[in-house]
């Protein structure tokens, strides 16, 4: 704010001094209330589809375009913190940055929260059925508790309540956290711009999300120029005796992103029954021109999900004519899980909050080079086995941010 230079030729010396010192007492005490936000601590969505965020002198807008809501956060040193509150069907506020939170945990990637350091602050969750050993550690010890989501007098303590279904009647303190949405790797991976508006951590967000676009867009080019033979790659799943191909989009980007090419979109079925004699014909003659094969079949059990299984359930007694069965390249997504009562995998968590790590299984897949370790996908055909998640493989203080693993090229 720029200053008037005062006259005042008619009063006395002492009167001017006096004028002088409430002048700039008041400018001041202005100034005081209404603290600015420093400019370089701000995100700007990239590749995203679904989310975008806006930027005020005391307070911020994220926009998700899932949920059709709007997030106003406002910081807690302001005044407007203490005199404004919405909570409507198409805006809410939090005071920023959160105190505490808390999760629902069904199908929630709770690895963003890791990346960004954020989860010394993470008071709350619905159950134990998560795929982060950190999180599991931090329960063991009791410094995170399990809440009843049925009960709002328990949801209301947090600050925040994230959660990922976008159809559930929402109180005011529930905030929408949906990277599922987007449709490429990239965009889902972006989200964690998302959660660091909510505790003014934009730029270790904007770092980690740099690091792993850089390293998942080198991989992709290094997969390019891997050799002019790009393998065929078939997603699909068996359920209730019925076979089917996978059309997820991000799913089919991860395989050209690899260097592969996906099943030709003019396979006109959509379902194949295995105990239907021309649908099983149609479907080995599909899968005799397949490279490699990622079986996303949902067990309750995947250790006791072997090639038997696989072969049982496709009734392929004769393998000569499937490539992917004599070069043994017939992979699952549910290498790292958490196994209790319900089956958790890592696919779902952090594997979508660091998809280098997929892309660089799937190069591995594509084009086998036998010295590197996948992290998510696992070779059934080689008699590859799951890992099982437990807080014992947590090798950081939890509070500690994760840094995100980078893959050589």
């Amino acid at each position: 704010m720029s200053s008037v230079p005062l006259s005042f030729p008619s009063l006395p010396h002492k009167f001017l001094f006096l004028g002088c010192f409430f002048y700039f007492a008041i400018l001041q005490v202005v100034n005081a209330a209404t603290p600015t936000i420093n400019v370089g601590n701000i995100s700007k969505v990239e590749d995203a589809a679904y989310f975008r965020l806006y930027y005020g002198q005391t307070f911020k807008v994220i926009k998700n375009g899932l949920d059709g809501k709007s997030y106003l956060l406002i910081q807690n040193n302001t005044r407007m913190a203490t005199r404004t509150k919405y909570c409507t069907t198409r805006i809410k506020s939090f005071v920023i940055p959160l105190s505490n939170y808390s999760i629902d945990t069904v199908f929630f990637p709770v690895s963003f929260f890791e990346l960004v350091g954020l989860l010394g602050n993470l008071k709350g969750i619905t159950s134990e059925l998560v795929a982060s050993p950190c999180v599991l550690k931090l329960y063991r010890e009791g410094q995170v508790g399990i809440v009843n989501k049925t009960d709002p007098g328990q949801i209301s303590q947090f600050s925040a309540y994230f959660i990922s279904n976008t159809d559930q009647s929402q109180a005011c303190n529930y905030a929408t956290f949906v990277p599922f949405g987007e449709d490429a790797p990239l965009q889902r991976a972006e989200w964690i711009k998302y959660l660091g508006v909510f505790a003014n951590l934009e730029i270790r967000a904007n770092q980690v999300y740099d690091t792993i676009k850089e390293n998942y867009l080198c991989l992709s080019g290094v997969a390019a120029n891997k050799t002019s033979f790009k393998p065929i790659v078939a997603w699909m799943e068996f359920n209730d005796g019925v076979w089917s191909f996978t059309k997820e989009t991000y799913k089919l980007k991860y395989v050209e992103d690899a260097g592969g090419v996906n099943v030709d979109d003019s396979v006109n079925k959509v379902t194949y029954n295995i105990s239907i004699p021309d649908d099983l014909e149609e479907f080995h003659a599909i899968l005799c021109t397949v490279d490699v094969v990622i079986d996303e079949t949902y067990v309750p059990d995947p250790i006791a999900y072997t090639v038997s299984t696989f072969l049982q359930n496709t009734n392929v007694e004769d393998h000569s004519c499937f490539a992917f069965l004599e070069n043994q390249s017939l992979w699952r997504f549910d290498k790292r899980i958490q196994n209790s009562t319900v089956l958790v995998q890592d696919w779902y968590d952090g594997a979508v909050s660091q998809p280098q790590l997929v892309l660089a299984d799937l190069i591995e897949a594509l084009f086998p080079s036998g010295n590197y370790t996948t992290t998510y996908i696992r070779n059934i055909a080689k008699g590859e086995g799951v890992m099982a998640i437990s807080p014992e493989m947590c090798e950081r203080e939890s509070s500690t941010a994760l840094d995100p693993v980078v893959v050589a090229c």
